[in-house]
């Protein structure tokens, strides 16, 4: 009967309650036939005209019912499905449109990139891929549109603050949608960027360490990678040496000891093994290797090969054999030489109390051997010293055994002569070091801004005096003079030396000039005077003498080498002016023609600034007094206890507070404590591995106004380094007078330095 017929609905009072249903049961219909292509208004017509065949159509729509619940049901286990992998927090779920935005996608994508649902619908694959991965984004799309799905690829994704991630995609069709998936492979692609630089810094040190051999093998000894510097220590290119037994880099003794399977074996047990000895290189040479070979093992210990170290020692095992032998030769010189002068002083002493009257004629003949023991070049030097010494030595040992027998007898009247003599060789002793170190460059100066006109005419009364009255003296000042930054009074005895020289060399007399100039050397100029081009302060001593030989001239500035009469002259002179030049960063030039006089010319580096006026001062030696009024608290840092305890002393009586320190440990505890210091007096050669200057730097850290007064007697400038201001430094010997003057002077007027 057909749904529609009024009897049905006459005579059943529940009829549009069905016939609603039926209605929803037509359009489930007319959908089923639709989907099976059957036009569902003709069939239903036909349906309804025909009663007899009514019970197909509706058996055709129990089946389609059927169907229907069916596909619901797999779709809503496909739903499932889709909601539980929407759901991941661990990889990222995108749905893109036909035209590949963002229609939908998963709280893990979202979190990953930081949009919202909302910011991150409608997003194009353009938005959220940076320019340079596009190329990788357009492959995966080929391939969705000619295979349905995507190969895995690994690119980058903007987020939305605009930084970056790392994304390992794919995607498949599905319909008209596209659905990828994404994991953040970040950490893993950062650790593999990391990893590749670290294997690529491996490899830069590897290949760039020419002086170190580093090579493998494997367990059985033959070499499988072989190094740059490897190849430059043995010779061998790695296509030679790859392939090979490690055998070919040791020497045939160690062969036939069997000291490759040796260490091969103790790596292998121990992990390690030392190799410290002679290797064999290429052309049959042999090199001093310091190395050890490790046993290399897998993850399970089990042993992949052997990885070698070794570094190129043969030039410092030649130098430490040099020094052992050269040690061996200084210990049996100063054996030898303690020997001859205990054996010499043992001879003057009884000479000095036998000999008393004959001692003018004894002093002749010891200078007469002195000169006659001068050598060539070094050895020239070590004689002099040596001889030199000695004597002074037998003046001050002398002195001191007659005080003592003297004060043994109670007779006290002639110690003051006693005294004056032993201070006398005493200084002359320190005149000879100071010349020797200046000639030498190891010497310390104290540098200061000095203006060479101001030098000059200061010295002129004292010059034209030594020269005397037959020799006309000129001086010519060049205006507006640099400054020179050097020690002035290694300046002058500089200028002294040179002025005494050119009057010996005018016997009859003639004329000096001393000339100042500004000097600008170019690169020509200053590599024949061997030093740095630029700008020069030049003092230059002309003579009208007899002149040099070109034989002279190269050896004018030999220790000891003098052309004067015996007796007449040490050779020390221009060798003391050479080494003071060459210390002070400058250079010493003669010009010289035999019978038309003598240029010696002293180039000093110009100083950007301006020079220090040296306040006057007397140079007169007396005994230091106490001062009125002298306050202040002095650290005096020395190993020697005897410059401690003397120093300490003179500055108590000067009414000085004094703190003393053996090594510069202690030194810097004090400095580091609340203890008040004004001024630091440090030798510069301290022991413990911290030198004065070390000291001072340390101690400026948290005092920075301190005072420091450097005192030494064997120092280079490199080591003590640019003076800083407020720094100072004494040689020594010195007066206790000189020295009690320039901690006043430095002190005087100086506000103290606190706790720091």
């Amino acid at each position: 009967m057909n749904a529609n017929s009024p009897s049905d609905t006459d005579d059943n009072p529940g009829q549009p309650d069905r016939a609603v249903a039926l209605e929803r049961e037509n359009a489930r219909l007319r959908e089923v036939l639709a989907r099976h292509g059957i036009d569902a208004d003709k069939a239903l017509a036909e349906n309804a005209a025909s009663p007899v065949g009514a019970s197909a159509p509706n058996d055709d729509l129990q089946r389609s019912n059927a169907a229907l619940q069916a596909s619901q049901a797999a779709l809503i286990e496909s739903q499932g499905r889709l909601n539980g992998l929407f759901a991941m927090t661990t990889v990222g779920v995108i749905f893109w449109g036909p035209d590949f935005t963002v229609t939908g996608a998963n709280g893990a994508f979202l979190a990953m990139t930081g949009f919202s649902p909302e910011e991150a619908r409608g997003l194009s694959w353009q938005q959220l891929t940076p320019e340079e991965f596009h190329p990788t984004s357009l492959h995966a799309i080929e391939e969705l549109m000619t295979a349905g799905e995507s190969t895995p690829y690994e690119k980058q994704y903007f987020r939305k603050d605009g930084s970056r991630w790392w994304g390992l995609f794919a995607a498949r069709k599905v319909e008209h949608e596209t659905v990828e998936v994404v994991l953040d492979v970040t950490d893993r692609r950062q650790a593999q960027e990391a990893l590749r630089e670290s294997e690529e810094r491996m490899r830069l040190i590897v290949e760039g360490a020419r002086d170190y051999a580093i090579f493998t093998t494997d367990p059985q000894g033959r070499i499988s990678q072989w190094s740059s510097g490897a190849a430059a220590v043995f010779g061998w290119n790695a296509e030679e040496a790859v392939g090979c037994s490690v055998d070919i880099i040791f020497t045939p003794e160690d062969r036939r000891a069997r000291q490759p399977e040796k260490e091969m074996a103790l790596a292998r047990t121990h992990g390690i093994a030392p190799d410290v000895r002679w290797h064999l290189r290429r052309d049959g040479t042999r090199v001093f290797i310091d190395g050890r070979m490790s046993a290399l093992r897998g993850p399970h210990g089990e042993l992949r090969g052997f990885l070698k170290i070794g570094q190129d020692i043969t030039e410092r095992r030649a130098a430490e054999d040099q020094l052992q032998q050269s040690e061996a030769a200084l210990r049996h010189l100063t054996e030898t030489l303690e020997a001859q002068v205990d054996a010499r002083t043992a001879e003057l002493r009884r000479a000095v109390e036998a000999l008393h009257a004959e001692a003018r004629e004894h002093a002749q003949a010891e200078e007469a051997l002195r000169q006659a023991q001068k050598m060539e070049a070094v050895g020239q030097l070590t004689g002099g010293i040596a001889h030199d010494f000695n004597n002074l030595l037998a003046g001050i040992i002398g002195s001191l055994d007659l005080m003592h027998t003297r004060v043994a007898q109670g007779r006290y009247n002639d110690l003051g002569r006693y005294l004056t003599a032993a201070r006398g060789a005493a200084d002359r002793a320190a005149a000879l070091t100071h010349r020797l170190l200046a000639f030498s460059r190891q010497k310390t100066l104290d540098p200061k801004p000095t203006n060479l006109n101001e030098l000059v005419h200061g010295m002129a009364e004292l010059l034209r005096r030594t020269i005397g009255p037959h020799i006309t003296m000129e001086v010519i000042g060049a205006p507006a003079l640099w400054t020179a930054r050097c020690d002035t009074n290694q300046q002058e005895n500089a200028l002294l030396n040179l002025c005494i020289n050119a009057r010996d060399a005018m016997v009859e007399g003639g004329r000096l000039v001393i000339e100042t100039g500004n000097v600008q050397l170019d690169v020509d100029q200053a590599n024949a005077l061997d030093v740095p081009a630029g700008p020069y302060v030049c003092l230059r001593v002309t003579d009208t003498g007899s002149g040099m030989p070109p034989d002279v001239i190269a050896r004018a500035f030999d220790p000891f080498y003098t052309t004067k009469p015996q007796g007449q002259g040490t050779g020390l002179g221009l060798s003391m002016v050479y080494g003071f030049a060459r210390q002070s960063g400058g250079q010493v030039h003669i010009d010289s023609t035999p019978g038309h006089g003598t240029s010696v010319a002293i180039y000093l580096p110009r100083y950007e600034g301006p020079a220090e006026i040296d306040a006057p001062h007397d140079r007169t030696a007396t005994a230091p007094e106490a001062e009125a009024g002298a306050t202040g608290v002095v650290l005096v840092v020395d190993d020697e206890p005897t410059v401690r305890i003397l120093v300490g002393e003179v500055l108590r009586e000067c009414g000085y507070t004094t703190l003393e320190a053996g090594d510069a440990s202690t030194g810097l505890r004090v400095l580091q404590s609340l203890a008040p210091v004004d001024l630091l007096v440090t030798d510069i050669g301290l022991p413990g591995g911290i030198d004065g200057r070390q000291l001072a730097d340390r101690a400026r850290l948290t005092r920075p106004a301190l005072k420091v007064l450097f005192i030494t007697g064997y120092a280079d400038s490199a080591r003590l380094g640019t003076l800083e201001p407020g720094m100072q430094v004494m040689a020594k010997p010195f007066s206790l007078d000189a020295l009690a003057s320039r901690i006043g002077d430095m002190l005087e007027g100086g506000a103290r330095q606190g706790t720091g």
